[in-house]
């Protein structure tokens, strides 16, 4: 991975797609076409383009074919440039669903965080009668599904992180619904014997959002950052796409459950302070430090499904590099501070 940080977006997404060796060679071993449910979220454009690229990197060519409502009209005409077919589909509309051509890889990536709060009937739809819908429509499929680390609820943030035997404690609409997602897909897998594999995900993050985006752009404003929750730990974007893209291979029934998380537990202080170095920037915090965080043990996904190349302290580097530039953002906080579930 090259070590000076990336300049535009372009050279952002060309590294965002780079397939590890692991997603290569299992896309090389499975056969058959290749779907993206959700492709039009934050993930899944360089996931969906990662997979045309490993692939074709692997000598074996497929049809990887995004779906998405593409709120966004430009993302169809790019997902084609990067050889990704695009289909529009709403993934709460049954006929819709039920129409969808038939594949042996899905990836289900659609759901909702930010507003659970305020709608949770939507969230709970979306987040929970949508994967049932999927799981019916793809049910000779094998199917990797993202979850959320959320559902474990916090940990002391001097542990190593929760690991996937551990007891879930859901707090807050979302992470219940979230909970929610993974008991469908149990169920289906167990009924229908679907190939699943649940991905427990915490924290993604690449230049334009994430936690380390938004640690970054409140030292360069000069405004507090909130260390209630003081651990973090996070995964280049990259990483996170490829070990999902290399989960198809780890898909069982019973579903299998991997923690997808970056290998370093790093202090939300000693991370701001860091962006004060590298922007020339005074720090100040507010809130009240906790001795409680949302943490992933990533080590048996690390092993399963590739090791982690890009350490957090080059996300940093280049994370500083990009906001100093006044590189692009989606403008999307993680509101990874909330303590209390509402999102």
């Amino acid at each position: 991975m090259p070590d000076l940080a990336p300049r535009t977006t372009e050279e952002l997404e060309d590294r965002l797609s780079q397939p590890s060796e692991r997603a290569v060679e299992v896309l090389g071993e499975l056969e058959g076409d290749l779907m993206v449910l959700g492709v039009g979220g934050k993930m899944g454009p360089t996931l969906a383009r990662m997979a045309v690229r490993a692939s074709q990197q692997a000598g074996r060519p497929r049809r990887v074919i995004g779906v998405s409502r593409f709120s966004d009209p430009t993302l169809p005409e790019r997902l084609d440039s990067w050889g990704v077919e695009t289909l529009a589909c709403d993934l709460l509309n049954d006929s819709a669903v039920a129409g969808l051509p038939e594949v042996p890889n899905v990836i289900y990536m659609s759901g909702m965080k930010f507003g659970a709060s305020r709608n949770p009937s939507l969230a709970w739809a979306l987040n929970c009668y949508s994967p049932a819908l999927v799981c019916r429509k793809f049910c000779k499929s094998r199917i990797v599904a993202f979850s959320s680390g959320n559902v474990y609820g916090m940990v002391p943030a001097t542990s190593s992180g929760s690991r996937e035997t551990d007891r879930l404690e859901p707090v807050g609409e979302y992470s219940m619904t979230v909970l929610g997602r993974e008991r469908i897909f149990e169920y289906f897998c167990q009924v229908q014997e679907t190939p699943t594999a649940l991905l427990r995900l915490n924290y993604a993050t690449e230049m334009r959002y994430g936690v380390l985006v938004d640690i970054a752009r409140q030292v360069w404003a000069g405004q507090p950052v909130d260390i209630s929750i003081p651990a973090v730990n996070v995964i280049w974007q990259a990483e996170a796409n490829a070990m999902a893209l290399a989960a198809l291979a780890r898909t069982e029934a019973p579903a299998r459950v991997i923690n997808v998380a970056g290998p370093e537990i790093r202090s939300v202080r000693e991370i701001a302070e860091r962006f004060g170095q590298l922007l020339d920037r005074p720090v100040r915090f507010s809130g009240e430090e906790t001795c409680q965080a949302y943490l992933n043990d990533g080590r048996q996904g690390q092993e399963w499904l590739g090791p982690i190349r890009v350490p957090v302290e080059q996300m940093i580097r280049w994370t500083a590099a990009w906001v100093a530039r006044g590189g692009a953002s989606l403008d999307k906080p993680t509101h990874f501070q909330v303590t209390d579930g509402t999102y």
